[in-house]
C-alpha cells in the first residue's frame, strides 16, 4: 500500500481529523495531483478556518495550478490577518518575484527573515537580487493610503506620455500604483498563433468585422466594443489570442491583473478599476484584457463579505456603461473556470459573447511546433509526426515539450563543447514523458456542461467531447 493510500483509509476513519488532511494535501502535491490537492486543503480551512498553514498550502496550490493572480490576493488577506506569519511573507517574496517586482520581492524576504531567521534563503535572495531587487527597502511594507485626485493625472495624459510614465515610481501618479501593462501596438497577430482557425474566424465575425464594418452596424443599432469571455483549458491560448485581436484590430491593449486592482482600502479597489475603464475609454479603440477574470467577477453567493459583493457590482456598472460611454472598448475576459462567474456577467451588453478556446488539434500542434522550432538549432524535426503523438496537448505542453529537449541538447552540447541540435529523437522522448493538462481540466468540465448547462453555455465543450447537447 502506498503512503497516499494509507492517508487516505486514515482520514476515511477521521474525517474531521486536520492534521491528516494536511498531510494527505501534501501529498497530493508532492504526487502533483493539484486539483485533490486543493480540495483538501479548502476541507481544511472548512474545518478550522483559523489554520495558516491549510490557508498557505491552499494558496501554494493554487499559484501552481496558474491562478498566481489569485494567489497574491489571498495572500495578501493572510499577510494582512496574520502579520507575524514568516513562512507566508517567504511565500509573498517568491510570487512577487514571480510577478516581476524584484523590489517589493525584497521587501517581503527581509520580512520574513526577520520573523524567523531560520527562513533565510541565500538562493532566493540572490535572484532577487539578479533581477533588480538590490535597493535598501524596509523590512515592513506599509499599505498606501489614497489620495485626493486620484486618476486625474494620468487620465489628463495622452497615451504615449503614459507609456512612458509606468515604471516611473516617484511621480506618485495613482496608475503607477496599479502597475497597468500597456502595449500601444500588440507585436502578433493571428498568424503568429498557431492553429485555432475555427475561434480565429469566431473572433472574426464577432469582434474584427464589426470594427471594420463601423457605420454598417451602427446602420443597425449595432456598436463597436462590448465584451467577449474566452474560456477553455489553461495553456491552450487564450492570452495570446487577446493580444493577437488587439494586434489585428491594430489598436491599443491593456492587460490588468487582479492584484492591480484589489487593495486593502475600502472603497479603493473600487476607484481603481474605475479609472482603468475611464482610462481606456479615453484612448478608445482599445483593448482591455482581464485575465483570470472569474476571480474578479466570481459569483457573489460565494462571497463572505459585503467588499467583494460591491466590486463586483462595480465591473458590472463599468461594463454596462453606467459611468462613461463604452463605445469603442472592447473587454475581454479570459477564464480557465466559466463556472465560477456571476451569471449577471453572461447577461447581453456584458460578456454576452463567448469564445471556446479548446486544445489545439493535429493540424494545429504541427503549425505550434513550426512555431516553436524557429530560431532553435533544430533537426530533422518531423511536425508533424510530433503532432500526430502530442493529442491533447496544450500550447503550454508543447513548450515544456521543446524546454525539456532543449536542455537535453544543452547537456550533451556542454560535455562536447559545440553545438548540439534539438532533433526528432529528443522531441519525442521529452513527449513521452509529459502528460497533457488539459485532461484534467475536461474532467471538471464535462459536468457542468452534463449537469448544469441549461442555457446551453457549454455547447461548446459538449461538442468537443462528441457528447450531444
Amino acid at each position: 500500500m502506498s503512503d497516499l493510500d494509507a492517508l487516505k483509509q486514515a482520514l476515511a476513519a477521521s474525517p474531521e481529523n486536520v492534521p491528516l488532511n494536511l498531510l494527505l494535501a501534501k501529498s497530493y502535491v508532492d504526487d502533483f495531483q493539484l486539483d485533490d490537492a486543493r480540495d483538501q486543503y479548502e476541507t481544511a480551512i472548512a474545518l478550522d478556518p483559523r489554520n495558516a498553514d491549510a490557508q498557505l498550502g491552499l494558496i501554494n496550490v493554487i499559484n501552481m495550478l496558474g491562478r498566481t493572480s489569485e494567489a497574491i490576493v489571498r495572500l495578501e488577506s493572510l499577510c494582512n490577518d496574520l502579520p507575524d506569519h514568516a513562512e507566508a511573507w517567504l511565500l509573498r517574496a517568491h510570487l512577487s518575484l514571480q510577478d516581476g517586482d524584484a523590489k517589493e520581492a525584497r521587501t517581503y524576504y527581509l520580512k520574513s527573515i526577520d520573523l524567523n531567521g531560520n527562513l533565510a534563503d541565500a538562493a532566493l535572495l540572490a535572484r532577487i537580487e539578479q533581477a533588480g531587487g538590490k535597493a535598501p527597502v524596509s523590512s515592513s511594507p506599509q499599505p498606501v493610503a489614497s489620495g485626493d485626485g486620484y486618476g486625474e493625472a494620468m487620465l489628463e495624459s495622452e497615451f504615449n506620455d503614459a507609456l512612458g510614465d509606468i515604471g516611473n515610481h516617484d511621480d506618485g501618479l495613482p496608475f503607477d500604483e496599479v502597475a497597468l501593462e500597456f502595449s500601444e501596438k500588440p507585436d502578433v497577430t493571428f498568424k503568429d498563433v498557431g492553429g485555432m482557425d475555427a475561434v480565429k474566424e469566431d473572433i472574426r465575425m464577432k469582434i474584427l468585422h464589426p470594427l471594420k464594418n463601423k457605420e454598417l452596424f451602427e446602420a443597425y443599432g449595432k456598436k463597436v466594443g462590448g465584451g467577449v469571455l474566452l474560456y477553455g483549458p489553461p495553456g491552450c491560448g487564450k492570452t495570446l489570442i487577446s493580444r493577437a485581436t488587439a494586434g489585428e484590430m491594430d489598436t491599443k491593449y491593456i492587460s490588468v491583473g487582479l492584484h492591480q486592482i484589489l487593495d486593502m482600502w475600502i472603497g479603493r479597489s473600487e476607484q481603481r478599476l474605475h479609472d482603468i475603464f475611464e482610462f481606456a475609454r479615453k484612448h478608445a479603440p482599445t483593448v482591455l484584457f482581464f485575465d483570470e477574470v472569474d476571480a474578479l467577477a466570481a459569483d457573489r453567493k460565494d462571497m463572505r463579505t459585503s467588499a467583494g459583493r460591491t466590486l463586483i457590482n462595480q465591473f458590472l456598472a463599468e461594463m454596462d456603461g453606467a459611468s462613461g460611454n463604452n463605445d469603442g472598448v472592447l473587454v475581454l475576459g479570459a477564464t480557465n473556470a466559466p463556472w465560477h462567474l456571476d451569471s449577471a456577467f453572461l447577461r447581453p451588453g456584458r460578456f454576452d459573447r463567448i469564445v471556446f478556446v479548446p486544445p489545439p488539434d493535429q493540424a494545429a500542434r504541427s503549425a505550434i511546433v513550426d512555431i516553436m522550432k524557429q530560431g532553435r538549432p533544430a533537426e530533422g524535426v518531423d511536425a508533424d509526426a510530433l503532432a500526430a503523438r502530442t493529442k491533447d496537448f496544450s500550447g503550454a505542453d508543447l513548450k515544456s515539450v521543446f524546454d525539456q529537449a532543449v536542455e537535453s541538447a544543452l547537456a550533451e552540447a556542454m560535455k562536447s563543447g559545440s553545438i548540439v541540435p534539438v532533433d526528432q529523437k529528443k522531441l519525442t522522448k521529452a513527449a513521452k514523458t509529459t502528460k497533457p493538462s488539459t485532461r484534467k481540466w475536461f474532467e471538471s468540465a464535462k459536468n457542468y456542461a452534463t449537469y448544469a448547462n441549461q442555457s446551453g453555455f457549454y455547447d461548446d465543450v459538449l461538442a468537443y467531447l462528441g457528447i450531444k447537447p
